[in-house]
């Protein structure tokens, strides 16, 4: 998975629906290319940390893992493993952090690197989205009241 290739650069952009303007570009073109066959999902390692072992697992329920080639879950375990030897260490390795940190992001476990990678995640949940036009209503007479140019 080569999902830095359409990454948008810079601050984390809005969802698709929270944006206003769309006659702006939208970034490169997406390149395309087919799946391999639906791949094995390797177990969890039954020695690893305990956060480790629930990160793993939470990647079986995310959306975006419907991404995910044999691959991605071979370096989903890499992660895991690094974190579990990490987090059952004496001394803490800030380095070490920094590389699962990074391969998470590689795996887009985060909104925030998966809105950079332009790949949005919907819910079928009606109270959700009836609270977030509530939230996004109340923000919009916030932003008149302040007298912002984007209300």
């Amino acid at each position: 998975m080569h999902w830095e290739v359409n990454a948008v650069p810079g601050p984390v952009p809005k969802r698709s629906d929270q944006r206003r303007r769309r006659n702006a570009s939208d970034g490169p073109e997406v390149v395309k290319a087919p799946g391999g066959a639906v791949p094995d999902i390797p177990p969890a390692d039954e020695s690893w940390h305990p956060i480790a072992a629930r990160w793993y697992a939470s990647l079986r329920e995310s959306g975006q893992s419907q991404f995910y080639e044999a691959s991605d879950w071979a370096m989903a375990v890499y992660i895991a493993e690094a974190m579990s030897r990490n987090l059952a260490a004496g001394r803490f390795s800030a380095q070490l952090l920094q590389t699962v940190l990074s391969g998470m992001t590689d795996l887009l476990t985060s909104e925030g690197a998966r809105r950079r990678a332009r790949v949005e995640l919907e819910r079928n949940n009606s109270a959700d989205d009836a609270q977030e036009a509530e939230r996004m209503a109340l923000m919009n007479s916030y932003r008149k009241a302040a007298g912002s140019p984007e209300a």
